[in-house]
């Protein structure tokens, strides 16, 4: 396959605008320099730690979360193929939250350097580097309100609708299935419940014939009913190329 076409971090960001050639070999040059692997349940950064580079998940899951001071975890957020772990984290003098890794991880490092040349000399890269960590905003506003209103069904429901449709914009999907190698704990420290309330949740959720879950793999038989039965409108996470009048001729 083209490498250009699968590049993870192409198909994100193409979501928004249509990338020239030129942009899209300068993005694929930068995702093969500097890059790194870690297993599950390591620290792609620590909170605390002073950013240095920009880190870009290219496979494997990783995750935001925060640990309070008795040891109980908070996931924040996924971050997934094609994910910048932050896109603007040089303006901070230290991480406020730490960056760590669900699964193996393969992951490039651009130092600000790189990364500051790229969009000065590229707006349309720049553009959509600020519709990508706008989208993380509007992602993180609908976990307050998962939170904060939706029921656990709701709750779980919706996450699994996400994920479904930022995996599917990366081409990493297959049909009405996707890889999930979240733990019901995972789930649990992302959701704000109990695994034992997790697990049951799960259970109805298969009995309701929404989901399928075997192993590691997600099938969503069909996609409209889950949808329905989480309340998910997908309008946050702005799919639909904004940056259409942005799109390069090439």
């Amino acid at each position: 396959m083209d490498l250009l076409a699968s590049n993870p971090l192409i198909l994100k960001l193409e979501q928004f605008t249509r990338l020239s050639f030129e942009e899209k070999q300068l993005l694929n040059v930068a995702a093969s320099e500097g890059v790194r692997q870690i297993g599950p349940r390591g620290d792609i950064i620590r909170e605390g730690d002073r950013p240095q580079t920009l880190n870009i998940v290219l496979s494997g899951w990783a995750c935001r979360y925060k640990h309070l001071e008795d040891g109980r975890r908070q996931i924040i957020s996924l971050v997934l193929p094609g994910d910048f772990c932050d896109s603007h984290v040089f303006v901070l003098r230290q991480m406020d939250h730490s960056i760590g890794s669900l699964t193996p991880v393969t992951y490039a490092q651009l130092p600000r350097r790189r990364v500051e040349e790229m969009t000065a000399k590229h707006p349309r890269l720049s553009q959509a580097f600020l519709w990508d960590a706008l989208v993380n905003a509007a992602i993180q506003r609908e976990w307050t309100v998962s939170l904060g209103q939706r029921h656990a069904l709701e709750r779980m429901a919706h996450l699994m609708c996400e994920i479904f449709l930022r995996l599917r914009g990366v081409g990493q999907t297959e049909g009405n299935s996707c890889d999930l190698p979240l733990t019901q704990a995972g789930m649990a420290d992302a959701m704000g419940l109990s695994v034992v309330h997790v697990n049951r949740t799960l259970q109805e959720l298969r009995a309701m014939k929404l989901i399928v879950l075997k192993g590691r793999t997600l099938t969503i038989p069909d996609i409209a009913a889950l949808q329905d039965a989480a309340q998910f409108n997908p309008n946050y996470l702005h799919l639909d190329a904004e940056g259409r009048h942005l799109d390069a001729n090439d």
